[in-house]
């Protein structure tokens, strides 16, 4: 089912508070890694023609939007999130005539296309930072360009103006000896970041996005989007620098501070995101926009997507992706059931009255949910967790995101040595954090990144059995730019979409019953029996009908906790069954027992 065929809610059922509906109120967003998806020229990387040869296997699924992680100009130093040329595409993905045939075929088949917007930063091969090296050119301050503290040799360490880390490790200052002076990146050193201040800046980036929705893409995905507002002083000079009134936070176990606090959800956040929807979006119909958004609550979340405050429509908040570390996503814990609920329960709540909400559990910038969540030490265990993961987060209120490969329960990598890898930030955190800082062993360390790295969700997706996974040629000349996971084997979309018990039909049934049913799509949410430690129960409501979600993210037969049991006492019959991961007559004789199977997920109709 694509968009044209979907039900629109009636404007009796309150979605984000905007009158009429939004369209994606009820729609399901889909994310494709483009150098990860088809590869149909046989050099290794995917590209913009194999996701137009892909679109008919993403409209059967079901799903409505197409994000594209960037394909622009790129010295790809970060996998294309550093553009060098936001107005053309990467000769690595095809031709700017490719990206309008994707666009067109996408439209025929009722798919929208959502393109990544990176305008935190840019590569430092972009014109604008080349000019910027010149402190007498008109670009001069379109970046945070900061002379050495005083008293130190320029270049040299402790010169940088303070003491932040960029969040790939090492200084977030880089010196160049062209200007005399360092510029500010909180990531790579070849992504310097934008000078939002400067109202230049803010114009080229809005006429860049309205150039691109002439060309008829949908709207955008905004690469930390909540990071472009910088706290500075009075005197405009930022925290740590010497002279300012700010004061900057203390040093961590790699020897920096950190640019969060002071970068995300700037001071003037609300206005340049206002100002963006008024310069770009006012005056157009069927789009939609999401923002990255690290650093911003839930109640943030309320007012940024408030469409009375015509900001975003909806974001990507990240707490119940980062809390189950010791301090540093390379120390992963085990999954504590009860805090992911009471995390999710604050994003639910938060938007009850107004704003929206954005699920999901995986991107290009998290490790594969079945492995982290799930089980996939079996085959069994493996389709059975991805099944049941993906009713939890599914049958939440919002807007729905699943992650090329989700769909088929796709697994981490399972990497073993650093070589296998291809990530800048794992390959950066391992030397910072092994060789330079030593604050983690080695061994520790491959496990993390084995664990939460970027690349587990970026190889190449599972398109068959042959030698490369359908990704590309069984017999082409050049091997994938990641090697493709050894399980593609057995699992791929071949085998999956002939097998009507496989991941990816139960996922046709999750899109298609947010796409008709009102109550999945915007029905109220209360959480039920917070503590338990092995079930996810919740209740959906809607013009006097109610659904329970009920869902056992154990590899262990439980028992029903108090309230979930009180709930079916009287008896469940086939018919009440909406969905389950295994059957109704199975999720009847479960019920029935007052206990579910290990992974076994159910919907009711109460």
């Amino acid at each position: 089912m694509t968009s044209f065929n979907r039900q629109t809610l009636p404007d009796t059922v309150r979605t984000n508070g905007a009158t009429p509906n939004p369209w994606w109120t009820n729609a399901v967003v889909y994310q494709i890694y483009p150098r990860s998806f088809q590869d149909t020229n046989g050099d290794g990387f995917g590209d913009i023609k194999g996701i137009t040869s892909r679109l008919d296997y993403l409209a059967d699924l079901g799903v409505d939007v197409l994000w594209l992680s960037p394909v622009y100009k790129s010295p790809q130093d970060d996998n294309g999130y550093d553009i060098s040329d936001y107005q053309d595409i990467d000769p690595l993905f095809g031709t700017l005539a490719d990206m309008d045939e994707l666009i067109a075929e996408a439209h025929q088949r009722g798919l929208k296309i959502v393109m990544d917007l990176v305008v935190n930063h840019t590569s430092d091969e972009h014109a604008w930072f080349q000019a910027s090296k010149n402190p007498n050119d008109p670009h001069a301050d379109w970046y945070w360009w900061r002379p050495a503290r005083p008293g130190t040799t320029p270049g040299t360490p402790g010169a940088e103006p303070n003491q932040w880390g960029s969040y790939f490790g090492g200084s977030a200052w880089e010196y160049c000896p062209e200007r005399g002076e360092y510029f500010f990146h909180q990531f790579s050193k070849k992504q310097p970041d934008l000078n939002w201040e400067n109202p230049a800046v803010r114009r080229a980036v809005y006429d860049m996005m309205n150039w691109w929705l002439d060309r008829g893409v949908d709207g955008f995905r905004m690469d930390v989007i909540t990071l472009i507002s910088k706290r500075t002083d009075k005197n405009g000079k930022l925290p740590g620098e010497v002279g300012s009134e700010i004061p900057d936070g203390p040093v961590g176990e790699e020897g920096y501070s950190s640019p969060n606090p002071f970068c995300a959800d700037g001071p003037r956040q609300d206005e340049f995101l206002a100002e963006m929807r008024r310069e770009v979006f006012d005056g157009r119909s069927g789009f939609m926009t999401v923002g990255e958004a690290p650093g911003i609550t839930p109640a943030r979340n309320e007012h940024i997507t408030d469409p009375a405050n015509g900001e975003l429509d909806m974001l990507f908040l990240f707490e119940h992706v980062d809390f189950d570390c010791d301090g540093t996503k390379w120390k992963p814990r085990p999954l504590d059931l009860p805090r992911l609920k009471q995390i999710m329960a604050g994003y639910q709540t938060a938007v009850a009255g107004v704003g929206w909400a954005s699920l999901f559990d995986g991107n290009h910038d998290q490790p594969r949910v079945v492995s982290r969540w799930g089980d996939d030490t079996t085959d069994e265990a493996r389709v059975r967790s991805a099944k049941a993961l993906a009713l939890m987060l599914h049958m939440h209120r919002g807007t729905p995101y699943v992650y090329q490969g989700e769909e088929l329960g796709m697994t981490n990598a399972h990497f073993t040595r650093l070589d296998q890898y291809r990530d800048l930030e794992s390959l950066n955190a391992y030397r910072q954090r092994v060789e330079e800082a030593h604050v983690q062993s080695a061994e520790s360390m491959l496990a993390g990144i084995a664990a939460r790295g970027r690349d587990n969700s970026r190889t190449p997706m599972q398109w068959d059995d042959s030698t490369y996974a359908g990704f590309t040629t069984p017999d082409a000349a050049v091997e994938p730019w990641i090697a493709v996971n050894d399980n593609h084997v057995t699992i791929n979309a071949a085998a999956a979409t002939a097998d009507p018990h496989s991941v990816y039909a139960f996922y046709q049934q999750l899109i298609a019953l947010r796409h008709n049913n009102p109550i999945v799509a915007a029905g109220s949410w209360k959480l039920i029996d917070a503590d338990d430690e092995h079930i996810y129960a919740f209740v959906r409501a809607l013009d006097g009908e109610r659904l329970l979600t009920v869902v056992n993210l154990s590899g262990g037969t439980v028992t029903l906790p108090h309230d979930t049991a009180e709930l079916v006492a009287d008896g469940v019959t086939e018919p009440d069954v909406v969905i389950a991961t295994h059957s109704a007559s199975h999720a009847v004789v479960s019920l029935a027992n007052n206990e579910l199977d290990p992974w076994e997920g159910i919907v009711i109709r109460l």
